[in-house]
């Protein structure tokens, strides 16, 4: 398997390892990483010969969020390519959220709005204890639609009211709390630690994981076409406003925006 943005590798026991590769843009979602995670999960969900899925990023951190210049793209379109990259990005995420796979987080650095999107569709998240979180959507006039239904399915809504809108960065002890991880360890005992969650999935049947993983979120949040189209639609309409143009100018330009002065 070829990927522009990522490094996939299958070792001899069926792990696949999925990097995000774009280290000198922070592993920030682009268009073409968003084609190439849905590429991937679909061809690793329907292998045989992979029984677990490692998702981490190459470099500082392990995620930045969105591409600010394909969002920037997003602002100047017309509605309807507003709307067809908002689904690109939403359909991704159900893609991975929904491979017939254990998927194992492997956090590090930094996971900021889709990158925490990206731990919430994870079944089980490891972080260094020094990885620092944020879901800084509204920092930008914009907010986080289509990795909404998956964070507010992992937090629930109590939780995630304390971090969806403020924007404010918070630390691998909190997200412990909030559940977006399930440990945190140091930088050290990352590897071993997520290792310790790949191995039981190693002596277990296949096909009952993916029934066991099916019927899990059959029971719990709803997370349906009609479900991921409202946010596609909240996306669209968040890119459509003032203050998303204003907001990404503002942080391209490395100017604070005016409701921040």
């Amino acid at each position: 398997m070829s990927y522009d943005t990522l490094e996939v590798r299958i070792d001899e026991r069926g792990v696949a390892s999925v990097t995000l590769n774009l280290p000198e843009r922070r592993n920030a979602l682009s268009a073409a990483m968003i084609e190439d995670l849905t590429a991937a999960a679909h061809t690793l969900g329907g292998s045989k010969a992979v029984r677990a899925v490692v998702l981490s990023g190459a470099g500082k951190v392990f995620c930045a969020g969105g591409d600010l210049n394909w969002m920037t793209a997003q602002i100047k379109a017309d509605r309807a390519t507003r709307i067809a990259e908002a689904r690109k990005l939403a359909l991704m995420l159900n893609a991975l959220n929904e491979m017939p796979k254990p998927l194992i987080g492997r956090i590090h650095g930094a996971a900021m709005g889709g990158g925490i999107g990206l731990a919430c569709v994870c079944d089980s998240v490891i972080a260094d204890e020094a990885t620092r979180f944020g879901l800084t959507e509204t920092r930008l006039g914009l907010i986080p639609a289509t990795i909404g239904p998956y964070v507010i399915a992992r937090m629930g809504e109590g939780k995630a009211r304390r971090v969806f809108m403020s924007a404010r960065l918070f630390d691998a002890a909190e997200a412990l709390d909030l559940g977006i991880i399930a440990r945190r360890v140091s930088g050290a005992e990352l590897d071993e630690a997520v290792e310790a969650e790949v191995v039981p999935y190693l002596s277990v049947a296949p096909g009952a994981v993916a029934a066991a993983k099916a019927h899990t979120r059959s029971l719990g949040s709803k997370i349906d076409e009609a479900v991921i189209e409202d946010s596609i639609q909240r996306l669209a309409d968040t890119w459509e406003g003032e203050e998303a143009a204003h907001g990404v100018a503002a942080f391209l330009n490395k100017e604070d925006p005016d409701w921040a002065k």
